[in-house]
């Protein structure tokens, strides 16, 4: 059997990135695909390295992707305002757990939350490096979830 994930209240995030459904996003089910929670996901995560300028084509290192998962909670549909929080679950030696909710606008309770987790590789040789980076460290500690930090 397995265990049903709880879902992260919206006061377990802190930052945030607005999204709107578009038509394209709807399903022959009436909602939004489930491929599409996962580059909503990728998106959060990218702006949040672009925003902190952690991210971009001259850099010395970079995040792969080496593990996903979504749990889903609630249906949302074209034409939705959505939120998508985003903290950190953990840094590791050369890994960084990205924890994220799908939040209809005004919603406490997410309609979705997952997790992306993203190793940190010397750019040129996409070996893990042997910590993360000082800048990358510096900029996630505030996301940390508190019993992480």
């Amino acid at each position: 059997m397995i265990d049903r994930a709880q879902p992260f209240p919206r006061s377990a995030f802190s930052y945030w990135q607005p999204v709107q459904t578009r038509w394209a996003d709807n399903d022959c089910y009436g909602h939004v695909n489930n491929v599409v929670y996962y580059s909503w996901f990728d998106s959060a995560v990218n702006r949040l390295l672009l925003e902190r300028g952690l991210l971009g084509p001259d850099a010395e290192w970079v995040g792969l992707v080496v593990h996903t998962h979504c749990d889903y909670f609630a249906s949302v549909a074209f034409p939705q305002e959505l939120e998508i929080g985003l903290r950190v679950g953990s840094l590791g030696t050369s890994s960084v757990r990205y924890q994220l909710g799908v939040f209809v606008q005004g919603s406490d309770q997410p309609a979705a939350q997952g997790e992306f987790i993203h190793v940190y590789v010397d750019a040129g040789a996409r070996r893990p490096l042997a910590g993360l980076p000082a800048p990358l460290r510096h900029a996630l500690l505030p996301l940390l979830k508190p019993e992480e930090q």
